[in-house]
């Protein structure tokens, strides 16, 4: 069953996690898992310092400066029981969050991943929602 826009938008805000792909300009598709939060039409992923990185000079970053769009992936799945099956894909345009926007992602991150609550962030990218789509077995 095809999902309206805003029943995706549902399912995806109340998910805990999701996966972010970019364009490479070689590789193609690079995908990534990521946390996120969804506020309105914006989309925020945190580039943490919580996890270890060898660097917060990322490919997804690197990727997003030469091309601005990416979609996040986010999805149920249950293998004993298909009835209960659904995605949902979101497409984005990277762009330079506002100050206010950026503070109230930021606290919707805060408040959605107990890990984030102290931590400080390298970075978070803030996405506008162009598009969205979805599917649900129920």
């Amino acid at each position: 069953m095809q999902l309206t826009g805003t029943a995706a938008l549902r399912r995806a805000a109340a998910a805990d996690h999701g996966v972010l792909a970019t364009l490479h300009h070689e590789r193609g598709a690079d995908l990534v898992p990521v946390c996120f939060a969804i506020v309105g039409q914006l989309v925020a992923v945190p580039i943490d310092r919580v996890k270890p990185k060898a660097s917060t000079d990322l490919a997804r970053l690197r990727n997003l400066e030469a091309d601005p769009r990416a979609t996040l992936l986010v999805e149920h799945w249950d293998a004993l029981d298909w009835s209960t099956l659904w995605w949902v894909r979101i497409s984005l345009q990277w762009s330079p969050g506002e100050a206010g926007d950026t503070a109230r992602l930021e606290r919707s991150l805060r408040d959605r991943y107990p890990q984030y609550r102290d931590a400080p962030f390298a970075q978070i990218l803030v996405f506008r929602i162009r598009a969205v789509t979805g599917w649900a077995a129920w």
